[in-house]
């Protein structure tokens, strides 16, 4: 089980993060998610380091939006930089989109599609850490 699974996304996609981070929580994962753990009056950019070096899970989820995001491509290469994340960065695609600007290593890595069926990409990301998904 994951010490805490930091979620990288783009700000478009919040819609998509905020469910997947609810199945998460519901199914016991422990989460580092910016909108509901960056409170009011704090440094974001501080708080997003700090949590990337808590962490020892790196979601990130891809879309068009997230490949055009500064941040989420500032976020995915620390974690490639970080030993600690080799082979724990699980790529979720949410939106068909071209991921090769992010990284050109993220097509080594194995996709977990979400863009077919939300239930079976939980499915298939909870697998990775022996957890029965319950919808």
């Amino acid at each position: 089980m994951p010490t805490e699974v930091f979620v990288s996304h783009s700000h478009v996609d919040q819609e998509f993060a905020e469910r997947l981070v609810g199945v998460l929580r519901r199914h016991q994962i422990p989460v580092w998610y910016s909108d509901t753990d960056i409170q009011g009056a704090q440094q974001w950019h501080d708080e997003i380091g700090r949590a990337l070096q808590r962490c020892d899970w790196f979601i990130v989820v891809l879309s068009p939006d997230s490949v055009a995001s500064m941040w989420v491509k500032r976020e995915l290469m620390y974690a490639l930089r970080q030993d600690r994340f080799e082979g724990r960065i699980a790529p979720l695609m949410h939106r068909a989109c071209d991921y090769d600007p992010l990284s050109w290593t993220l097509a080594q890595l194995q996709m977990i599609d979400f863009t077919r069926s939300f239930d079976d990409g939980c499915r298939n990301l909870l697998r990775i850490w022996d957890v029965q998904y319950t919808p």
